[in-house]
């Protein structure tokens, strides 16, 4: 077996090629099921956030009840608890099914035509013959890396999209809320407006970079990490098809010698993952500590002179998470990112090789009906 070492195209070339591909689902005769669940979706995250929103400030009148110890305050806050709760988990389970709908339809659009090019005209045999560049292990690459590469595009824009409103949303609770603080700076006094804002911006600002920093090479790392693992796979699967067919030399079987090497890569592969996961694990769970504890940290001075209440303090401390949680939003979905455009890459790169085939095809053709014609004249 020729296990093939695989070229890879122009990243950009290969990201359009796949977004060609799987935008004619929102173009094609059935794309008003896509765009009706584009739209239902849309509402689902309008309407949590407001109630999110709602939350947040039962979150304030409840520890203003407990800190002014007023019994009657705090039965008609916790009775109000009830329908939030409900509607909130009524919301996550339409959710669910409008997220899980739009992504089983998009995957079974790009998978089927992807199978159907695969296998016209024998592409499939044709696929690692017709030019030392075709793509390795077409079948996963159809399988896994298609599933992959139609999930995550909806899973991201949704959170992406809750974070942007999110963000606006709770901007404005934190000016309200927090309003302004003055600092000494030597002898002078210095005003800070809406200072929980752009503590919230400062500090976000601050992990995002770090986040960069740390995992700025994982995408590659993931990409490699599932060629390796599809490569091992191939020849394990060639050994075991082939059977009795395969012959030990007296040097050992060369397809044998390819599986020992396959693990070693995958093995290293994996070493290099482990390495760059753990960078970036080493931001991402400081932030998970450290950010519910800078919200009041901010809010404390505030507290302690008085001008703010405890549930103020929580709601601003509340409030400031969810906006740190939004801003960060490329933090928490780095890897996800990583492994999307890892496969989507493998789905173009075969979606490529392909269209080649096909162009050859073509010119094969084209070339050889003037030849046929004269042959049937002639005779």
């Amino acid at each position: 077996m020729s296990v093939e070492t695989f070229s890879k195209p122009d990243q950009r070339r290969l990201l359009g090629r796949f977004w060609q591909s799987a935008f004619e689902y929102w173009r094609g005769p059935s794309s008003w099921r896509a765009w009706f669940l584009c739209a239902l979706l849309l509402v689902i995250v309008v309407a949590q956030l407001l109630t999110q929103y709602a939350l947040n400030y039962w979150n304030r009148d409840f520890f203003d009840a407990l800190e002014q110890k007023n019994a009657a305050a705090l039965t008609g806050v916790i009775l109000k608890l009830f329908p939030l709760v409900g509607l909130s988990v009524a919301l996550a389970v339409l959710s669910v099914w409008g997220r899980m709908t739009a992504q089983r339809q998009w995957r079974e659009f790009v998978t089927t035509r992807l199978i159907h090019r695969w296998l016209h005209g024998g592409n499939f045999r044709k696929l690692g013959h017709f030019n030392g560049n075709s793509p390795q292990n077409p079948e996963y690459r159809i399988a896994e890396d298609s599933r992959v590469a139609t999930d995550a595009p909806i899973d991201l824009a949704l959170s992406l999209l809750s974070a942007v409103l999110t963000a606006a949303t709770f901007f404005g609770i934190l000016a309200n809320v927090g309003g302004a603080i003055t600092v000494a700076i030597g002898d002078v006094p210095v005003t800070i407006p809406f200072y929980l804002v752009f503590g919230a911006i400062a500090y976000s600002t601050l992990v995002t970079m770090a986040v960069l920093l740390m995992g700025r090479r994982l995408t590659d790392v993931v990409q490699d990490q599932i060629q390796a693992e599809a490569t091992f796979r191939a020849t394990a699967n060639f050994i075991r098809e082939a059977g009795d067919g395969l012959v030990v030399s007296s040097g050992g079987m060369a397809e044998y010698r390819q599986l020992w090497e396959g693990l070693r890569n995958v093995i290293r592969q994996w070493r290099i993952l482990c390495w760059q996961l753990m960078r970036v694990t080493l931001v991402t769970n400081a932030n998970t500590i450290v950010a519910p504890v800078a919200g009041l940290l901010l809010c404390a001075p505030k507290y302690l002179d008085g001008a703010m209440s405890l549930g103020e303090v929580t709601q601003a401390a509340a409030a400031f998470v969810v906006v740190q949680g939004a801003f960060n939003w490329f933090v928490d979905n780095f890897q996800r990112m990583a492994d999307w455009r890892a496969s989507a890459l493998r789905v173009a790169a075969l979606m490529l090789a392909i269209d080649e085939l096909d162009r050859a095809g073509e010119l094969t053709s084209s070339e050889s009906g003037p030849a046929h014609a004269t042959v049937s004249s002639s005779g």
